[in-house]
C-alpha cells in the first residue's frame, strides 16, 4: 500500500471507531441510573445504604452523566476499537505476528477485565481504611465528581497493571529479555512492583497496594514460565 493508501485506511477505521464511541456513550448515556447504582455500590457499603453521593454543584450532576457516559462508551466500544486497530496493523505483519496476536489481544482483554474487577473488590475495604484514618468525628458525604473519578481511576490503574504479563512476555518473544535474566531479576523486581504499586494506586491505602502488587508478581512467575514454553 502506498502512503495515500495507508492514511486513507487509517482515515475509514478512524472514522468507524469514532461511531462506535458515539453509540456506546449513547447507550451509557441511556443507561446511566444503573451504572451509576453499580458504581456507588462500595460507597452504600461502608455507609450501609443510609447515604447517596452528593452533588454541590449546578452543573456537577450533568457533568456526572456525561463522565459515566464517556467512560462506559469506551469500555462499550472497546471490541470494536480493538477489531479496527488489528484490521489496520494485519498486513504489515508476518503469519508467524499474526499466529501471536489474537491470544495476546484476547488475553489482554481478559486480564484488563481481571484487573476491573480486582479493582472494585478492593475499593470497599479501601474505602473503610480512608475513612478509619479521618477518624469517627467526621462524618463523610462524599461528592459524585471525585467519587466516581476516584472509581475510574482504579479501574484504569488495575486493569493496566494487569497488563504486566502481556509486557513481559511480549519482549521474552523479542529477545529483549530472555526468561534466564528474569529469573535472575526475582529479587529487585520484588522490590519495583511494590514500589511501583504504591506509585499507581490512587487511594493509597495498603489494601489497593498489596491487592495490585501480589498479582503482578505471580504474573511475573508466569510470564517467565510462558515465555520459555513459547519460545520452544
Amino acid at each position: 500500500m502506498t502512503l495515500i493508501e495507508h492514511l486513507t485506511e487509517l482515515r475509514r477505521r478512524l472514522i468507524i471507531s469514532a461511531i462506535a464511541l458515539a453509540v456506546g456513550a449513547s447507550i451509557a448515556f441511556l443507561l446511566y441510573n444503573p451504572i451509576l447504582a453499580f458504581l456507588s455500590g462500595p460507597y452504600h457499603a461502608i455507609s450501609h445504604g443510609n447515604k447517596e453521593l452528593i452533588v454541590t454543584d449546578p452543573l456537577e450532576a450533568f457533568a456526572t452523566r456525561l463522565k459515566i457516559a464517556a467512560w462506559a462508551g469506551v469500555f462499550l466500544a472497546s471490541p470494536v476499537l480493538l477489531w479496527q486497530l488489528w484490521r489496520f496493523i494485519t498486513p504489515g505483519l508476518n503469519p508467524k505476528e499474526k499466529r501471536y496476536a489474537i491470544p495476546f489481544i484476547a488475553a489482554s482483554i481478559l486480564l484488563f477485565l481481571m484487573g476491573a474487577a480486582v479493582a472494585l473488590l478492593t475499593l470497599k475495604p479501601a474505602l473503610q481504611f480512608l475513612q478509619a484514618v479521618g477518624g469517627h468525628s467526621l462524618d463523610t458525604y462524599y461528592r459524585a465528581g471525585p467519587y466516581l473519578s476516584l472509581v475510574m481511576l482504579m479501574i484504569v490503574a488495575f486493569g493496566v497493571a494487569f497488563e504486566f504479563p502481556i509486557v513481559l512476555v511480549f519482549l521474552e518473544l523479542a529477545g529483549v529479555v530472555p526468561s534466564s535474566k528474569l529469573r535472575k531479576w526475582r529479587r529487585p523486581a520484588i522490590v519495583i512492583i511494590v514500589a511501583v504499586a504504591a506509585i499507581i494506586t490512587p487511594s493509597q491505602d495498603p489494601y489497593s497496594l498489596f491487592a495490585m502488587a501480589v498479582p503482578m508478581y505471580i504474573f511475573y512467575e508466569a510470564s517467565i514460565l510462558i515465555g520459555r514454553i513459547l519460545k520452544k
